[in-house]
């Protein structure tokens, strides 16, 4: 992810390109391969990605307060300066103008005041009036109590926004009237009211239940908080990383938090179990109430922004291009000892755009288009047939570094394995037929990060059910033989597609970045990301392959493949370890 100059593509004028260049130049801009800090790495490498944001070194994990502001994209994220292990807690800071390459600031919160000592939490940004983005965010007090507090630019003439100022005014929320200290954190973005009053919600469990709790102020300083919370459920514990915000019913652009449009339906995103749920739903905005059209954990509904390895998202509106953006954290599956031994923890997801379904049940994700830009070589075929049993080599690209397109078809499911009825969890189903188990129709997909003799692969791929009266298509991502190493965690995810296989082509798109997988099934109606860590398939000698391992024939109308060039990542020379003490 390393260059000695960022490639800054954006659709600006060339007096503010160089104005931003000079600007970075007199505070000195350095890429990773020229810091020190980064050169203390182990040389050895094999799972850092290329184009996937990470910082140059330690532990990162939540995506906090994205935004876009005065032609600058932000990104604030959790994050040790000290070891790639998780504590001493701030807010790291990095900027783009494309959400693919990026420039890392000095951290921009660090423990250090008695509402935040032991540590700065997470949180989001919001833009009061003028234009104004301000922070609120979690702190760790003298008492290991999770309080709410309030952070300001210190310049708002200054773009890159590279400092900040807590309030005097901290802790503006604090655990009072029976809220559990220890389950009190990550407020959203604030929204404002038709009365004009902002509001706020906060995860927070009580007596075992999850729960979002409303604030209401003013003047963003006191807050006042309602009697009841926005949602709970009996169903999950806590709720961490909650996120609210809402989405065009019948449009192709993303939705301003504040909106009060009624052609909108409004998305609670809770994190919990590991994994980030989601339900949908309509909220009034005089009364603060909110009802969902199916809860969390539903038997008929598991809504999720991803399958699989997903987890503490973000969303924001970015009102340069009208779309909502989402940031996930993608966690490590080896062991602390390896990330010790490697000097960095987590990723970060390919940022997603995110609209509602023409049925208006789901989310549909999609990698942002500027990801596209790191296409290099691309190889392509149509109409293949894939034999039942058959492996297909697509050559000539990166494989260990690729964006991958493919589609397929089906001419024939009469003979589609009959479904049955317990069959209701996804993850457990693609255990027990995992991709080496033969069924009629299926399982056909891709292989990524194989080895040339497959001893080592991922496996992402379909299998097509019959029921009484319809067809049911599974998703899976098999990490069982991804690595020959024992010392990984192998889970194999799942998801059900609402796709009609009679009248449309099972479309699947990888991401594919040395030691994480992104995964969009059905143009994106059900996305899974997985974390693989292969001893053999590794660099060049990683392969990518078409497959079919069911007894009936598959089409492939169109493959695309392209290897990815790295994203260009430099860091500030003035960027340092904040002071603890």
């Amino acid at each position: 992810m390393t260059y000695l100059k960022l490639e800054v593509t954006m659709e600006k004028s060339v007096v503010l390109v160089i104005g931003f260049w000079l600007l970075l130049l007199g505070n000195g801009v350095q890429s990773h391969r020229q810091d020190k800090k980064h050169q203390s790495l182990p040389r050895d490498q094999p799972y850092r990605t290329g184009y996937h944001f990470q910082p140059p070194k330690n532990w990162m994990n939540d995506p906090n307060g994205p935004m876009y502001y005065k032609g600058v994209y932000h990104l604030f994220y959790q994050y040790n300066p000290y070891a790639a292990v998780w504590g001493n807690i701030t807010w790291a800071h990095s900027i783009s103008y494309d959400l693919v390459n990026w420039i890392n600031l000095d951290i921009a919160l660090s423990p250090g005041d008695p509402f935040d000592i032991n540590g700065c939490w997470s949180g989001s940004t919001t833009f009061l009036s003028g234009e104004k983005p301000v922070i609120l965010y979690t702190g760790s007090d003298t008492m290991n109590r999770q309080v709410q507090n309030l952070a300001e630019p210190k310049n708002l003439s200054d773009p890159l926004l590279r400092e900040w100022v807590k309030s005097s005014h901290n802790p503006l929320m604090s655990p009072v009237d029976g809220i559990d200290p220890k389950n009190f954190r990550d407020p959203t973005t604030a929204w404002q009211g038709p009365d004009g009053l902002w509001r706020v919600l906060v995860g927070n469990e009580m007596d075992g239940h999850g729960r979002a709790l409303l604030y209401r102020s003013q003047d963003f300083i006191t807050w006042s908080q309602s009697k009841e919370p926005i949602h709970s459920s009996t169903r999950t514990g806590m709720w961490e990383c909650p996120d609210f915000y809402p989405v065009s019913i019948d449009g192709k652009n993303g939705v301003e938090t504040s909106s009060l449009d009624k052609f909108t339906k409004h998305v609670l995103k809770a994190s919990f179990d590991n994994s980030d749920h989601y339900v949908l739903g309509n909220y009034t905005s005089v009364t603060d109430n909110f009802l969902v059209d199916t809860d969390f954990l539903d038997n008929d509904s598991d809504l999720r922004y991803d399958y699989g390895n997903f987890y503490a998202s973000k969303t924001f509106f970015d009102s340069g291009k009208k779309r909502r953006i989402l940031w996930g954290w993608i966690l490590e599956s080896d062991n602390t000892t390896d990330d010790v031994k490697k000097g960095w923890s987590g990723l970060q997801s390919i940022p997603r755009t995110i609209l509602l379904s023409k049925t208006g049940k789901q989310l549909i994700q999609w990698p942002l288009e500027e990801i596209e830009k790191q296409h290099t070589i691309k190889v392509s075929f149509e109409n293949k047939e894939l034999k039942g049993g058959s492996v297909l080599e697509v050559s000539g690209i990166t494989a260990s570094q690729a964006d991958v397109e493919v589609s397929f078809s089906l001419s024939s499911l009469k003979e589609a394995e009959l479904m049955d009825s317990s069959w209701v969890d996804p993850k457990l189903l693609c255990s027990q037929k995992t991709a080496s188990v033969r069924s009629n129709v299926g399982p056909f997909g891709i292989l990524v990060l194989a080895s040339k003799d497959l001893t080592e692969q991922t496996a992402i791929f379909f299998r097509v059910f019959r029921s009484e009266d319809n067809y049911v298509v599974l998703m899976c991502s098999d990490q069982s033989r991804s690595s020959v190493e024992e010392g990984p965690q192998k889970t194999i995810y799942g998801a059900f597609i609402d796709i009609d296989p009679l009248n449309e082509k099972i479309s699947l798109r990888s991401l594919i970045d040395h030691s994480i997988v992104e995964s969009f099934g059905g143009e994106g109606r059900a996305c899974i990301t997985a974390r693989v860590y292969p001893k053999l398939a590794i660099d060049n000698q990683a392969y990518l392959y078409a497959f079919n391992n069911g007894t009936l024939d598959v089409n492939i109308p169109t493959l695309n493949a392209w290897s990815m060039k790295n994203a260009q990542i430099v860091s500030s020379t003035k960027r340092r370890k904040p002071n603890l003490n």
